[in-house]
């Protein structure tokens, strides 16, 4: 048992460090959805890369992958410029999540053993990550993590104050960069963990520190530990109960935003 639950809590601590705080630049801007549209690209070229003869996992596979994701943050980073701004964002994200979920359906077809490779991608196996993919991963975050940490004026003024950003920087090129880092992180969670996870590890988490605390540095640290112990209940309950160890873990996070809202209610109640 230990075996298999110590790697899966090591890319847990790991997947849930970056994507939480990934996530209050996300829902800050309003994009809620450019996580699951570059994740759903990530997995569309995955599928692409498997009808060229990749199979899943591999370098030839990842690279296939990250090009289809480093479109899509093309695209977002230019789309909320003038030039487009009778057609929202969100839009254009739904249509890049829709357009693209549509062509893996469609190459999926002709590749056999469809249904096994759906479910890879939307759900993963976080219980059968290797030593190895926690030690590039490790890396590769933390080489992503101080890009960030190097640009954070820039990529916290284009979040959180949009009006004084356009004034000072050159928005497109600061937001294509950040989209780019970001589809680096989800290609390569989405290998590792699936879309619905690592949809849920940006949003959930963040959402829940929003809920229930004021500054950013409150609402990064609630973030961290809260993601990664419901992350480690999902994975016991996975275990326990001999269920999808994606799915549970997904419903687990949304038992607890549901906590969350009610806790807030009741602390708004109480000061009423």
């Amino acid at each position: 048992m230990i075996e298999i639950m110590l790697p899966a809590f090591f890319i847990s601590l790991i997947l849930i460090g970056i994507h939480s705080y990934l996530g209050l630049h996300i829902l800050k801007r309003g994009v809620i959805f450019v996580d699951l549209a570059l994740a759903q690209l990530a997995a569309c070229g995955a599928v692409f890369g498997i009808l060229l003869g990749f199979p899943i996992h591999t370098l030839n596979s990842y690279i296939t992958s990250l090009s289809f994701t480093l479109i899509g943050a093309l695209l977002f980073s230019f789309s909320r410029g003038k030039k487009i701004k009778e057609i929202p964002q969100e839009a254009i994200i739904g249509i890049a999540y829709v357009v693209s979920a549509a062509l893996s359906v469609l190459v999926l077809d002709r590749i056999p053993g469809e249904a096994e490779h759906l479910k890879d991608m939307l759900v993963g196996n976080i219980l059968f990550v290797s030593w190895s993919q926690i030690i590039k991963t490790t890396i590769l975050y933390s080489l992503i993590g101080i890009l960030h940490y190097i640009f954070r004026e820039k990529f916290m003024l284009i979040s959180f104050e949009p009006e004084k950003a356009d004034k000072s920087l050159n928005v497109k090129f600061w937001d294509f960069l950040f989209y780019a880092l970001f589809g680096v992180v989800v290609t390569s969670s989405v290998e590792l963990a699936g879309v619905f996870l690592v949809f849920t590890f940006l949003i959930i988490p963040s959402s829940m520190s929003i809920l229930l605390f004021s500054t950013i540095k409150q609402r990064i640290i609630f973030s961290w530990f809260s993601g990664l112990i419901i992350m480690v209940a999902g994975l016991l309950l996975s275990v326990k109960l001999d269920t999808p160890t994606g799915a549970t873990i997904v419903c687990m996070f949304g038992f607890s935003l549901i906590i969350a809202y009610l806790i807030k209610r009741s602390f708004k109640t109480m000061k009423e």
